[in-house]
């Protein structure tokens, strides 16, 4: 009894070392973690033909170029493997270029909302330093601040008066929805607290453009349909509490 009571010191030592070496990465039921970084968005853009006033411009489309932005997410852990995340950003501002017989034209700019919803789940156990993940989810689309270009507005209005002027102002609307996301990534954490995270997601998405120009016989309506389907990469830094 002497022996183990003389050893009760050394036993309770190397105990509380044997904690300290333990990985104090935890990612387990109960956490919050609080992410920001940068998204990049790469649409993988088509479009239909342009219709102006019911009649269709051959070989007329429009493009969409790459967008980036300030991203925040905010996930919370269930259990020690299933995620439910809320991914937010600054609305990103993406540029329509035309295509085909519109070739050379800037078309106009517009803000793009994507707040997203997803359930992840994380490969590994709690105590893991590398985690990889696959999700999937569901985002609500809409847009703000559309502004046609001067230009497009003026090529839109010839094609409506034949040529005949370029005086007509065209407002623009795009169509708001609710598409599904696919999301792959992986999570490294530093330590107790701070931790790195890199993911791609693919957003099957598709838009309606419909433009209204006011002439002095009435308003004429012209329409396109694009296809987005963006893929989205987002690196982050993440905060655990």
């Amino acid at each position: 009894m002497k022996k183990y009571f003389s050893a009760l010191p050394k036993l309770a030592a190397l105990t509380l070392l044997t904690m300290a070496a333990l990985p104090a990465m935890a990612q387990q039921a109960g956490d919050n973690v609080v992410g920001l970084g940068w998204f990049h968005l790469a649409p993988q853009d088509s479009s239909q033909n342009l219709v102006v006033g019911g009649q269709t411009i051959p070989n007329s489309g429009a493009g969409v170029g790459n967008a980036d932005t300030v991203g925040l997410q905010f996930s919370h852990f269930f259990t020690d493997n299933w995620v439910l995340s809320g991914d937010a950003g600054i609305p990103p501002k993406f540029k329509l270029d035309g295509q085909g017989s519109l070739q050379g034209t800037h078309i106009g700019s517009a803000k793009q909302w994507s707040p997203a919803v997803l359930v992840k789940y994380y490969f590994g156990d709690k105590t893991s330093q590398f985690r990889p993940f696959v999700g999937a989810g569901v985002t609500y689309v809409w847009y703000s601040d559309i502004q046609l270009d001067n230009g497009f507005q003026q090529q839109l209005s010839g094609l409506i008066s034949r040529g005949q002027t370029t005086a007509f102002k065209t407002s623009a609307d795009l169509s708001s929805s609710v598409a599904p996301v696919i999301s792959a990534g992986a999570s490294y954490n530093f330590d107790a607290h701070w931790s790195v995270g890199f993911s791609v997601s693919y957003i099957p998405l598709k838009t309606k453009a419909d433009l209204t120009t006011s002439t002095p016989f009435g308003d004429v309506h012209s329409t396109t349909k694009l296809t987005l389907d963006p893929i989205v990469s987002f690196l982050s830094v993440g905060y655990k509490f």
